[in-house]
């Protein structure tokens, strides 16, 4: 674990809101006045969360635009991710995880494989050196100055290692940024040095993996917590240079000792260590009294480590533990997107942006295959009340997705809702009169009650699936059928999607992930039990709505909010697009169309 590094006197960091200036003051004595939260009792705490493509490519947008928009209402915190780089191969994560890889690579390289005459191993090839010496630090070796400063470690007869180049090439994405972003010398001077050390930094974790062979997996968890403290730290200054008085804030070690050196290898965390975290990190970020707080998705040591309990999306998290532990107002989810739409706009041109939607049908598109939210992550923040909202970094004045907590919204939520439904939108077109309106409500009397509840609420497809078939061989079909089919599911851990089943007959529909061993190995398996087919190229359609329960027909065959199907692959796009238009799409002529068994 590699603890934040102390700056030195001579070189202030961006974290500190007295090092740092927005524009030279106007005498030596009056630094200027930047921009902080709301000094108002009654304002609220407001969460916004910017992915790593927002902060790669918008954000200065992000602090002209976006924060100093709401800082004056509310107390605004904000969590960034790892920035995204000029490539997709370029994003910081990618590149953090490579060089861990290469670490262990380089390791085995020069120790030799068996057979060769390495006598000395892996400690032959490196000399070690007290800081301050001439062998103590080029442009690929690590700083005196860091936490590895002691054990400066220089190769003597072997190449660069490769792990060498991918730190460069992060160290460069990070400081061109920072350079095309940054305005004011003194702060772009102390944020080059920030990035600098910080490179260093890892260069140094990177050199001991290689020596002693191994990265652990909460290893590789601080390697990858690296790509948010650059991140943040750019945003910082960013925001600093803008006029804003934000400070820097690492949560690497904001989990006790005692709880992040536990082992939970096996099992997965409890609500209760998740609660324990909203609080601290809640407490935490209440320190910074006026500023705004610029937060790490990164969270430390978590028991078991994080990528392995939570995943790549434990910014999102963090973000939701984060709203969760001020009692936030709102958790501000912004992404390259106005919201979540009906159906893809990449892919259906006559999607519409929904206001309003149910965490239990966010879940749903998240599920199969639209990004909205992980469930987990909206847990966390919709059990305590909190809304999100999604909102599009290019866009800040629209509204958004609103994925609201609570099933009885306000009447005036609900109208704005409403209206903003086929349903609703085409009774409208055809009475001649607006939603809510006392004409309105006598015109659409025979109506309400009835067909508005029967609206769905989105369509979505999810692509690379395959479909597995199979058919007991047994003229007696055994009870033991099924539990043997589950049973090679669970061995392998396949993943369903969604399963049919009979007395005599399975079928299976799992994503495209499993490589072609494994999955032969599964169908070798599976045949025990009987005759199995495989239809790769396949597609999942989910039509969702959380008042699909009234369905007529078809509600007894379904969830309550969700009604899907496999298609074949080479049609998706067209099926999409046929039932967004049968069953979400405003009618010519206002005609009010229905949806009933005939679709299915």
């Amino acid at each position: 674990m590699i603890s934040e590094e102390k700056t030195p006197p001579s070189s202030p960091s961006p974290v500190s809101s007295d090092s740092v200036q927005s524009s030279p003051p106007s005498s030596p004595d009056t630094p200027p006045i930047l921009h902080q939260n709301s000094q108002d009792p009654n304002a609220k705490w407001l969460i916004q969360k910017f992915g790593g493509t927002s902060v790669g490519k918008f954000a200065v947008k992000i602090a002209e635009d976006i924060v100093s928009d709401y800082i004056d209402q509310h107390k605004v915190a904000i969590v960034c991710s790892a920035r995204s780089g000029t490539t997709k191969a370029l994003g910081t994560t990618n590149l953090l995880l490579q060089s861990a890889s290469q670490a262990l690579q380089s390791s085995r390289s020069a120790s030799g494989t068996p057979g060769t005459n390495t006598p000395n191993g892996p400690f032959s090839h490196f000399s070690f050196s007290q800081p301050g010496s001439p062998k103590a630090r080029s442009k690929s070796s690590p700083r005196s100055d860091t936490a590895f400063g002691s054990l400066a470690m220089t190769p003597t007869n072997q190449a660069t290692p490769s792990f060498n180049t991918t730190v460069d090439l992060i160290r460069s994405e990070h400081l061109n940024a920072a350079r095309s972003a940054v305005r004011d010398p003194q702060i772009l001077a102390t944020l080059e040095a920030e990035i600098e050390q910080d490179c260093d930094g890892l260069r140094s974790f990177l050199f001991a993996a290689q020596v002693i062979d191994e990265i652990s997996p909460r290893s590789k968890d601080s390697i990858v917590g690296f790509g948010e403290r650059l991140s943040c730290k750019i945003m910082t200054a960013i925001l600093r240079d803008r006029g804003v008085d934000a400070e820097f804030v690492s949560l690497e070690n904001i989990i006790p000792a005692e709880d992040g050196d536990s082992s939970f290898d096996n099992d997965t965390l409890g609500q209760d260590f998740y609660d324990r975290v909203a609080h601290l990190v809640g407490e935490r970020i209440k320190q910074c009294g006026s500023r705004i707080p610029v937060v790490t998705g990164y969270f430390g040591p978590v028991p078991g480590s994080l990528l392995r309990q939570v995943g790549r999306g434990y910014t999102d998290l963090l973000s939701a533990l984060l709203a969760v532990g001020v009692s936030a107002s709102e958790l501000q989810i912004w992404k390259e997107v106005d919201g979540i739409f009906t159906a893809d706009p990449r892919k259906v041109p006559t999607a519409r942006l929904i206001p309003i939607i149910s965490p239990e049908e966010a879940a749903e598109l998240t599920y199969y295959g639209s990004e909205v939210v992980h469930p987990f992550t909206m847990e966390q923040v919709i059990r305590r009340k909190i809304p999100i909202r999604i909102k599009n970094v290019e866009n800040p004045k629209g509204g958004g997705t609103v994925i609201h907590p609570d099933p009885d919204i306000d009447a005036a939520s609900a109208t704005e809702l409403s209206s903003s439904t086929p349903f609703y939108q085409a009774l409208a077109h055809k009475t001649g009169s607006a939603p809510g309106s006392p004409s309105f409500e006598e015109a659409a009397g025979p109506y309400l009650g009835r067909e508005e509840n029967k609206v769905p609420t989105a369509v979505t497809i999810k692509e690379h699936i395959f479909v597995i078939n199979v058919n007991s061989n047994r003229k007696s079909v055994s009870h033991g059928f099924l539990a043997g089919i589950f049973g090679v599911l669970d061995r392998f851990g396949v993943v369903v999607d969604l399963i049919s089943t009979s007395e005599v007959h399975v079928s299976m529909a799992i994503e495209d992930g499993l490589q072609k061993k494994s999955l032969e190995r599964v169908v070798k398996e599976l045949q025990k039990s009987g005759t199995v087919s495989v239809h790769r190229d396949m597609a999942i359609l989910s039509l969702v709505g959380k008042q699909m329960r009234h369905l007529v027909g078809i509600a007894g065959r379904a969830n309550e909010i969700n009604i899907s199907c496999v298609i074949d692959g080479r049609d998706a796009v067209k099926a999409l697009n046929l039932i967004h238009q049968s069953c979400l799409q405003i009618r010519p002529e206002g005609a009010l169309g229905r949806v009933g068994p005939w679709l299915f």
